[in-house]
């Protein structure tokens, strides 16, 4: 098959003209020069063919500004060099782009000579694989107009007389490392070139010069390397452009998104749950300033909900212990002896030595084998539903050890290695499912390989994707494109090296899976870039169905945590947001209401009771205010100084294996030294919003202003919290609540705000929608919650219930407070609560184990319900405990 390509998609014309428009003015026939590529040789006999840009800096910078004025883009307030930059989203066609903008440069302005600069091997072969297939398109665009391309390859630099003498349009693809340095052979004289350097045949035909991803070329030996190519003009693409010089044109990932010019990204997210009988330990980040070296480590922590993991900062003397808030399993052995930047290790004192991207304890492997089978289910999914309409289904496996693929037995022979095996034994049982049966399957065989570098004896091997051995890999990845997308061809499933990833560019993959040992340092914008392009069909037409065109990420860490760092990295990296864009594909659905809820006289009953907003004021005395907060801050623990701390063990061996001994700590206080001292009363105020006069009456009352020299800011954040704490108390226990005249909760909103959200272990399935508001499913948080709405369902003296809307909320000193729960409740008499429900541990609700905002809410919905009519309120654990 053979890929298409639309000649008039609007926002490639738009980036197209964006770089053409620049030269507006240019005479067509002034734009080429002749020269004489030599003096005293055989060379003078021949003359060269270069780029003459007789447009004046002043005029380019005038165009320059107009064009950023009509897209509505930053104006530049100096040309700054012939440097101009263009952002396109990875999947848009960026390649396509400056391809084309090459014919058009020469059919406007009749520029001739062109180099295209790329950072590596990877994006080489794309860019020649790009040249191959667009060229027949591109040829038909502009009526045959003659054109040569070329790789630059020192062993050939003949060739370049071939460049800069042809009258035709040439284009030179070359990678920036081969001729950055002094030593590479294009900036040495050679006897191919007549004693001349090579690189003269390029700098003499002044060309168009292009840098594919520009970010990676901003060292001073590479600038320095691009300005000698004597360019008319640079012009840079990319998605993430470190400086955009004269930027002309903007596709941003959010525009990209938001027009469909890309695939949806779906998380699958592959965790650990309950899984805590171990000190899990993974280290994240190791990094040295000149003064210190921390890290950043993944372990369990204690928390309000149970155990969680959390990301916790390190230094030497630190005590996994204390920073998980005491979990027993860290007790023995988990202080930190050692931070070792240079070979990126810490030492624990228990003598285990950890490296960046190691983790112990935890389910590893079985997430590994998890995370493939949820990869082959979404596979076969959409390969059912895809492959009717043409469209073949590509999944990409990226790993960081060849050998969990393939191994080799003593003799050399070929093996499979884990994840083969696990993918064998997976996709086995999934196509022997009535549910794929009529797929007309591939045997497994068939269906997988892998695309890794070889030694000289043709073994597959791990590499850095940069090597010489690399580049047969990427030629073959790139060969292999339409191929690939052949209904035909058996290959779906495709393991790769991670650090082959860049070569990777294929439509149709549909899933991408990262499996690593270790953590992947790999961006997330690069993972998903892999698999952004719409997909084609078995025409090589791009499809632009939204329903088709959505990309699942098989992902070992949460949802959450993939979405915030994919969406750090385009706020970094693109200066724009890309919020709520994410979608978890296990867990999304609709949440409808039942139809007709709304006219339901239950519903109407104790919606007419509730639906009324309210207003709130506050009552407290100045003075026992002051008096409260100092008592409060007089109650405050020992403010302690700043200390390092340092903590020897002692290791020995035996057959009962490593054992540590205790040696003892030594603690440096800093209690003597002097510290900055802040503006106490503008801190406090600033937290709190009180004013100075009374601040200083607290501090003055507290007697415990000497406190501030030990530990300055120790002392700010606790007093700060103290004095907040006593207000709300003081304010919400004296709280008054009227309703407003004429304002109510209006009803429609329940209709025009539609939910879609993530159902989890504690989302509740109506089977009785006669009782509540719902279709189909309740959308809860925890088991409580799920507990409640299951006996409101089937307890006889519940009527109706629901669970009262996010957008329900009464206003509070602390926040916005939204009550959990509607019911109607008939036994001898009717009665209508409104609910809260709390999970307290304890058989009957202790209010005291809550936390102290949850405690002051509860109290602000009991002040604003009891302002309402045969309404009650309740906070419960259970639906018993409303009577």
């Amino acid at each position: 098959m053979k890929l298409t390509f639309e000649a008039d998609l609007q926002f490639q014309q738009d980036a197209i003209k964006s770089i053409t428009d620049v030269f507006e003015g240019q005479p067509l026939e002034d734009a080429v020069q002749e020269f004489d590529l030599g003096e005293k040789d055989v060379l003078n006999l021949i003359n060269g063919v270069g780029n003459k840009l007789i447009l004046s800096e002043e005029q380019i910078f005038a165009n320059l500004q107009s064009i950023q004025k009509a897209k509505d883009i930053a104006v530049s307030k100096k040309l700054d060099g012939m440097n101009f930059s263009v952002e396109m989203e990875t999947g848009t066609g960026k390649t396509y782009v400056y391809l084309r903008t090459i014919y058009e440069l020469n059919a406007l302005y009749n520029f001739k000579k062109f180099v295209i600069v790329v950072p590596s091997v990877a994006i080489r072969e794309g860019v020649i694989k790009n040249l191959e297939i667009t060229k027949e398109h591109f040829q038909n665009l502009y009526d045959n107009v003659p054109v040569n391309f070329q790789v630059y390859d020192s062993s050939k630099v003949s060739a370049l007389r071939g460049y800069a003498t042809n009258n035709n349009i040439e284009i030179l693809v070359i990678n920036i490392d081969s001729f950055a340095k002094d030593q590479n052979i294009i900036n040495q004289p050679h006897y191919k070139a007549n004693g001349r350097k090579p690189i003269e045949f390029i700098q003499s035909t002044n060309p168009f010069v292009i840098i594919d991803e520009p970010q990676n070329m901003e060292t001073e030996k590479r600038i320095a390397a691009i300005k000698n190519l004597n360019a008319a003009c640079t012009l840079r693409y990319s998605a993430t452009h470190r400086n955009q010089y004269n930027l002309t044109y903007s596709l941003n990932p959010v525009k990209a998104y938001d027009l469909g010019l890309v695939k949806q990204i779906e998380v699958d997210s592959i965790i650990e749950e309950n899984a805590f009988n171990d000190a899990y330990v993974s280290v994240d980040s190791i990094k040295a300033t000149k003064t210190k070296v921390t890290a950043k480590l993944l372990i369990n922590v204690n928390d309000k909900g149970g155990v969680k993991k959390k990301k916790v900062n390190v230094s030497v003397g630190k005590d996994l212990y204390d920073l998980s808030n005491e979990r027993e399993i860290y007790s023995d052995g988990y202080l930190i002896e050692e931070i070792d930047a240079a070979n990126e290790c810490i030492s624990f004192s228990n003598g285990s030595i950890l490296y960046k991207g190691d983790s112990q304890g935890g389910l590893t492997d079985e997430v590994m084998k998890f995370q493939i089978r949820k990869t082959v289910e979404e596979h076969l999914k959409k390969q059912k539903r895809l492959n009717k309409l043409g469209i073949k289904v590509l999944s990409l496996f990226f790993i960081d050890k060849v050998v969990n693929y393939r191994k080799y037995d003593a003799n050399g022979n070929q093996l499979l290695g884990k994840f083969a095996q696990w993918f064998e034994e997976i996709y086995q049982e999934y196509i022997n499912k009535p549910a794929f049966k009529d797929l007309n399957l591939f045997s497994v065989s068939e269906v997988h390989n892998g695309y890794f570098s070889q030694d000289r004896k043709g073994k597959l091997k791990d590499t850095s994707g940069e090597t010489k051995a690399d580049d047969d890999t990427y030629s073959l990845i790139m060969k292999d494109k339409e191929k690939l997308l052949n209904l035909d061809n058996p290959l779906q499933f495709i393991f790769s090296h991670s650090a082959l990833r860049e070569g990777w560019d294929n439509p149709n993959v549909f899933q991408i899976c990262t499996l690593n040992e270790t953590k992947s340092d790999i961006k997330k914008r690069q993972e998903i870039g892999r698999g952004l392009r719409l997909a084609v069909d078995q025409n090589g037409k791009r499809t632009y169905d939204q329903n088709i065109n959505r990309l699942t990420v098989i992902a070992n860490e949460s949802y959450d945590d993939f979405a915030k760092t994919l969406q750090k990295e385009i706020e970094d990296e693109c200066g724009v947001t890309f919020k709520d864009r994410v979608k978890n594909k296990r867990k999304r659905t609709p949440i409808k209401y039942r139809k007709g809820f709304d006219a339901d006289p239950k519903f109407l009953e104790i919606w007419e009771k509730l639906k009324n907003k309210t207003t709130y004021r506050v009552d407290y005395k100045t003075e026992e205010l002051i008096t409260l907060a100092a008592k409060a801050i007089k109650d405050l623990p020992e403010i302690k100084a700043p200390s390092i701390r340092s903590t020897k063990v002692r290791l020995s061996m035996s057959d009962e294996g490593l054992e540590t001994s205790y040696a003892g700590d030594k603690v440096e206080n800093y209690d003597s030294y002097s510290w900055s001292i802040p503006d106490v009363l503008g801190y406090i105020q600033n937290k709190t919003e009180l004013t100075r006069s009374t601040l200083q009456a607290i501090l003055s009352k507290s007697n415990r202003i000497p406190d501030i020299l030990v530990n300055p800011q120790l002392f700010l954040d606790l007093a700060s919290q103290a004095i907040k704490r006593t207000l709300y108390d003081l304010m919400i226990e004296g709280i008054k609540y009227e309703k407003i005249g004429g304002s109510e909760y209006e009803m429609a909103l329940f209709e025009a705000q539609e939910l879609e959200v993530y159902l989890n272990d504690f989302t509740f399935n109506v089977n009785d929608t006669s009782k509540t508001i719902y279709e189909e499913f309740i959308p809860l948080d925890s088991g409580v919650e799920s507990k409640f709405a299951e006996d409101c369902e089937t307890s006889e003296q519940i009527k109706f219930y629901f669970k009262l809307p996010n957008w329900f909320k009464i206003p509070t000193p602390i926040g916005n407070y939204n009550p959990d729960w509607a019911v109607v409740f008939q036994d001898d008499n009717k009665v209508y609560f409104v609910a809260e429900t709390k999970d307290t541990g304890t058989p009957e609700i202790d209010l005291h184990k809550l936390s102290a905002d949850e405690q002051l809410k509860i109290k602000c919905g009991k002040a604003h319900f009891s302002e309402f009519d045969k309404l009650e309120y309740r906070v419960v654990n259970k639906v018993g405990q409303l009577i």
